[in-house]
């Protein structure tokens, strides 16, 4: 039976979640085969680190769609928050802005995330998730409050900056923080008179920061179940984990 709530209740009601490391190059057959073994919640695409066409995610996402399944982008670079409508016109209900050191980044996140009132997305874009299901003639107004409680903003912490200033990147409008432990960890080698250790103290460091305000922590790369213990105590509530093989 899918979910009576949506995937930003899910993650706001800190419900543990796990998403399927996804690839553009998958079928919708294909995706319905890996979805029915139960493992997954929502799918996360990395268009940092892997090549994508638009046109691809706009065939993924509505497949997805197709099947009830929400999709997450990571998009290409932190310079290109100022997109994240293009990226969600093509029909992501999530986004990721990975490595973000500068409140001015989040600002850019939110205000092309969200439409009017909160942000100041363009109106525009036949392949927008939600759309296919209104009815003609919809509404402008309801559609853009329909989205603006259904979208999920993401940003990715990666470097000793992000972990000591998290409470000045973790705006409102923020639904998730996301973990970049590799990346975090060569900043962490570039400054060794930093505080916290490791990246384990950094993660915790961020959830006694974040401690209260309703913002969730994922982890940004893949982990088996029997890895999640350690995180789980550290407060970290979503996961990514690798299609079956």
């Amino acid at each position: 039976m899918a979910p009576t709530k949506t995937l930003r209740q899910r993650i706001g009601d800190g419900e543990v979640l796990v998403a399927l490391r996804g690839s553009l190059a998958t079928s919708k057959d294909q995706l319905s085969d890996i979805w029915s073994t139960g493992k997954y919640d929502y799918i996360w695409i990395d268009g940092q680190h892997s090549p994508f066409s638009e046109e691809q995610l706009v065939t993924y996402c509505r497949a997805a769609e197709e099947l009830g399944i929400d999709v997450q982008l990571r998009i290409t670079h932190t310079r290109h928050a100022y997109l994240l409508g293009r990226y969600l016109d093509f029909g992501p209900s999530a986004v990721l802005v990975p490595e973000v050191m500068e409140p001015e980044t989040v600002d850019d996140a939110i205000a092309y995330t969200y439409y009017g009132p909160i942000g100041r997305r363009s109106w525009g874009g036949s392949n927008r998730r939600g759309l296919r299901g209104m009815a003609q003639g919809m509404d402008r107004r309801a559609y853009a409050a329909w989205w603006n409680d259904y979208v999920v903003l993401a940003i990715q912490v990666e470097s000793v900056e992000a972990v000591s200033n998290i409470r000045k990147l973790a705006k409102p409008g923020v639904s998730v923080v996301t973990f970049g432990p590799n990346d975090l960890l060569f900043s962490l080698e570039d400054h060794p008179e930093y505080p916290l250790q490791d990246v384990d103290d950094c993660m915790r460091n961020v959830a006694g920061q974040l401690a209260g305000t309703g913002i969730r922590l994922a982890m940004g790369t893949a982990t088996t179940p029997e890895e999640r213990n350690k995180y789980l105590e550290i407060g970290i509530t979503l996961f990514q984990e690798d299609a079956p093989a």
